[in-house]
């Protein structure tokens, strides 16, 4: 296949770009920096594009079989204004921008994989959810509800268009585990703002195995929750990171704590959670990497 990714020198971008080179595949890639990006991955097509200013240029779809957009600013932040702006924008005039470039292309894809979040259901406490159940509310439910609708358009331009809603990613290379290592490794790490919360989690080698099974598999199609389909609330987790790392883990965090460093907003969104499974995944046949928490820990930690 060729497969053109937006985002592909991120870490979700990045890990995908990796597994269709080594599986014969031909990747481009859409970037801001096309020679800051080259050195990082040599053997992807890279184009320049400004998600939020243009359409892709016309060669970097020519002759493309399927499109994968990861980009978007990333949320965890602390929410001023202007940063919902940026968030906003990343995904969806960018989403359009890209849309509008496959429908001028030459020759259209055959799939369009979009990115979504978990936070589209919002904080449904120890609720059962999956893909059936309607959003949540607030900015962080907002923009996935919005991304997806844009993201959507795809379906009047391409055979089949794939979207999924993406839990906290386990890699040591990026994202939540990066973040908690350096203090349970110190020992002073444990559950935040009461540890009840779920965590709907995956490792990264399922979210790349996932979108790898949407580009492949024509019987695939519409929104997937990309979760492992075993949920833990906050203290679990944090007890099975301790475990992994061989370190207490018994230091809570209160949730005034993070509304210090990372503002109310944000605070809000961490202290909720949703027991989320991937119900659609599971029912169209995807089998798991890593299903259980305790490996799949151990695995990212490797």
């Amino acid at each position: 296949m060729r497969v053109l990714i937006t985002g592909a020198s991120g870490l979700l971008g990045s890990a995908l770009s990796d597994a269709l080179l080594a599986r014969g595949d031909e990747v481009v890639g859409l970037t801001r920096d096309p020679q800051r990006a080259q050195p990082r991955n040599p053997t992807v097509n890279w184009y320049p594009w400004r998600a939020t200013a243009e359409p892709p240029p016309a060669e970097a779809l020519e002759g493309v079989d399927g499109v994968v957009n990861l980009i978007g600013e990333q949320i965890n932040q602390r929410l001023t204004d202007r940063a919902k702006v940026r968030i906003r924008e990343s995904r969806l005039v960018g989403a359009r921008n890209l849309i509008q470039g496959i429908e001028a292309s030459a020759t259209e894809p055959s799939v369009f994989v979009g990115q979504s979040a978990i936070g589209y259901y919002g904080d449904r406490g120890d609720q059962i959810v999956d893909e059936e159940t309607p959003p949540g509310d607030g900015f962080a439910a907002e923009i996935p509800v919005d991304w997806e609708t844009a993201q959507r358009q795809a379906e009047d331009v391409v055979d089949r268009v794939v979207i999924f809603r993406t839990g906290l990613v386990l890699t040591k290379e990026g994202g939540l585990l990066r973040q908690l290592l350096l203090p349970f490794k110190l020992g002073v790490g444990g559950p935040i703002a009461g540890g009840d919360q779920y965590m709907s989690w995956v490792h990264i080698d399922d979210v790349v195995g996932l979108l790898l099974w949407a580009l492949d598999d024509k019987r695939v199609w519409g929104v997937i929750n990309a979760t492992a389909p075993n949920p833990a609330t906050n203290r679990e987790f944090s007890k099975a990171l301790g475990r992994a790392l061989r370190r207490p883990a018994v230091m809570p965090a209160p949730k005034f704590a993070i509304a210090a460093l990372r503002g109310r907003e944000l605070a809000d969104v961490v202290a909720g959670g949703a027991r989320i499974l991937p119900r659609r995944a599971l029912d169209l046949g995807y089998e798991f990497r890593h299903p259980e928490l305790d490996e799949a820990l151990r695995s990212a930690l490797e």
